[in-house]
Order: structure tokens, then C-alpha cells, then sequence
């Protein structure tokens, strides 16, 4: 996409505008996205050229080596995933004022969804071991 796609937080303290937002829609069950927002975290990878209009209510939680998460500190709304390496950011897709055209393309950590939800979409669907291994250079001799 190359024009503008904002959003915000629910109080509005926070505003988001990206000009990278993918179509794709991922949900993350891992236990971290699950004890973070109470059920999976479905987000929008928005590569780096993300912006932030009142960046003073953005709280910052370092939840790993490589990724932190933002969230309003006035609202509690969760703002962001990024992945510090490459300053990739993941939006939760509701925070977007319009989100026509997304579509509901894959499931990551499909080993620790718990059997109390599922959804009816047909999704590709990756473990853990799975998603990490794309990440995790291959030696080849």
C-alpha cells in the first residue's frame, strides 16, 4: 500500500499511521500474546516505517531479547510488537480505522493454542519450532 493507514488506541492518546501495512492477517497463540491480551494476538506486520503521534503515553515492555511490546499507558490498549533486529513492528489489526481487504492468512505457535477456542477460517498454520526455524540460518557443508 503505498498511501497512508492510521489508527489509534481506544482513548485516541495514541495515534498510529504506517505506508506498509501488509493485507495479511497472522494470529500469535504463544503464551506470552495469550497472557498479554487474554486470547490470541491477531496483528499486521508494518515493517519499520511506523509513526507515532503522542509517543509520551507509550509505555514499553522488553518481553524478550529480540522484541518488545508497546502499549497506551493511559488506556492500556496494546500498540505494538516489534522485533528490535530489524525494528520490525507488528499493529494489532483492530487498532486501524479501516480494515477492509485484510484477510486472515495464518496462525503462528499452533502448538500452544488452547483447545477452548478455534477458528473457522482456513488458515496455514506454523508450531513454534516451526516459525523460528525460518528465522534460524541453515549451515550447509
Amino acid at each position: 500500500m503505498s498511501n497512508v493507514v492510521k489508527g489509534s488506541c481506544l482513548c485516541k492518546a495514541v495515534n498510529i499511521s504506517t505506508t506498509n501495512m501488509s493485507n495479511i492477517v497472522g494470529a500469535c497463540h504463544c503464551g506470552m500474546c495469550r497472557k498479554w491480551g487474554g486470547g490470541a494476538m491477531f496483528a499486521i506486520e508494518c515493517g519499520s516505517n511506523v509513526s507515532f503521534e503522542g509517543t509520551e503515553n507509550i509505555g514499553v515492555y522488553q518481553s524478550s531479547e529480540w522484541a518488545e511490546r508497546g502499549f497506551c499507558q493511559k488506556c492500556g490498549s496494546h500498540l505494538f510488537y516489534r522485533l528490535k533486529q530489524n525494528n520490525q513492528y507488528f499493529i494489532p489489526a483492530g487498532l486501524f480505522d479501516n480494515t477492509e481487504g485484510l484477510i486472515f492468512e495464518h496462525q503462528v505457535f499452533i502448538d500452544e493454542k488452547p483447545e477452548y477456542y478455534s477458528f473457522a477460517n482456513e488458515t496455514r498454520n506454523l508450531t513454534g519450532a516451526e516459525l523460528f526455524a525460518q528465522f534460524t540460518p541453515t549451515s550447509e557443508n
